[in-house]
């Protein structure tokens, strides 16, 4: 996962507020469900002190957020009094995690979060489409409706001779074209990572074959959806859903061989002592979370001056002012050096949970 939206959190203040729940809308009592949650999270933050009008933020967010289709999670993360986080996951954390904290707690997101921040929703038909831009966390739509007419043969005369047939098809060209550079035109504003298309089979395949290479590349087409009045959504969530944890599944295999081939190259180091020297000196390319558990690590009050303890610490000339949980600091630390996040599955088991494949070969020891 890359790390450029969790940089606000870089320079953010706390204390933190984290929260990872189940926010699922796949029964007829979600809603109620989702007032129980909500109960519990606010319980839980006023015993631990939190500021009553940071929990009125976050009630407000999540109840005023467009709910989900199906199996969903959320995250929301608070800086000081600013909600500065606010997604939908792809699944649901299996228990709710709430942490008041010095420092943001990210892992949630890396493992069950979208890999990228924007993607676009298009339902497209003969007439036109429905363009939705899901970007961290808010979700907006517009409709395209082209101006080519008609879309449909008329039962005539002309019909019965073929006349009408081409300027159908003309029409219905024009729209999807029109379509296309709105749906173009977006992708390039939003940076968007990918592009689903649903709707008429063969309104989705005009459309993507429309689409410039930079923008086709991105495309996805689905199956299930449409833009008819009652459309059930939940086949195109769940679609979409199986597609981010694919790229998830290639991302963490993609990890694990650069992990395993940097192995005795110096390209890629394991253990707490290790990674956190990578990261002081800003050569880690991507950050490998596995179970971290409760580790812990020594910090001065600039995170960069960091390591697995204070004796290390000292000895680089840094004052071990806090002690700070290990998956929370070093994975703020990775976003603050640019470095991408994976959370490994069991393919990969990391000394002390947690290993870094390096931008380049690393020469110093952990200590030095």
């Amino acid at each position: 996962m890359h790390s450029d939206r969790f940089r606000p959190l870089v320079d953010s203040k706390g204390p933190f507020v984290s929260i990872y729940f189940d926010d699922s809308h796949d029964t007829q009592d979600a809603s109620a469900q989702l007032d129980a949650r909500l109960r519990d999270v606010r319980k839980h933050l006023e015993e631990q002190s939190v500021d009553a009008a940071v929990i009125e933020a976050i009630d407000g967010a999540v109840r005023g957020a467009h709910p989900p289709v199906g199996r969903s999670g959320r995250a929301v993360v608070v800086a000081g009094t600013d909600i500065v986080l606010d997604e939908h996951l792809i699944r649901p954390p299996t228990t709710t995690v709430i942490r008041v904290s010095e420092l943001p707690y990210l892992v949630p997101i890396v493992e069950h979060g979208l890999l990228h921040a924007a993607y676009l929703l298009v339902v497209v038909d003969r007439t036109g489409a429905d363009v939705t831009l899901h970007r961290a966390g808010l979700v907006s739509t517009q409709t395209v409706e082209g101006e080519g007419y008609p879309v449909h043969k008329a039962k005539s005369a002309e019909h019965e001779f073929g006349g009408a047939q081409p300027r159908v098809d003309e029409a219905i060209r024009k729209n999807i074209r029109e379509v296309a550079d709105r749906v173009t035109q977006l992708a390039d504003e939003s940076a968007a990572a990918l592009v689903f298309i649903e709707g008429e089979v063969n309104a989705r395949t005009e459309l993507a074959s429309a689409l410039p290479e930079r923008v086709a590349e991105k495309a996805v087409e689905l199956q299930g959806g449409g833009r008819a009045a009652g459309t059930d959504q939940s086949e195109v969530h769940h679609e979409i859903g199986q597609e981010f944890l694919k790229r998830r599944l290639t991302t963490i295999d993609d990890a694990a061989q650069r992990f395993a081939a940097g192995r005795g190259t110096g390209l890629a180091v394991e253990g707490l002592a290790d990674v956190t020297a990578a990261l002081r000196d800003g050569a880690v390319d991507t950050l490998i979370i596995g179970d971290i558990g409760d580790a812990t690590v020594v910090a001065g009050s600039d995170l960069a001056m960091i390591a697995a303890d204070a004796d290390t610490l000292s000895d680089l000339g840094g004052a071990p002012e806090r002690t700070l949980r290990a998956d929370e600091a070093l994975p703020l630390l990775a976003v603050a050096t640019g470095a991408a996040l994976v959370r490994t599955d069991e393919r990969l088991s990391p000394a002390d949970g947690i290993g870094a494949v390096l931008r380049y070969a690393e020469n110093s020891s952990a200590s030095s």
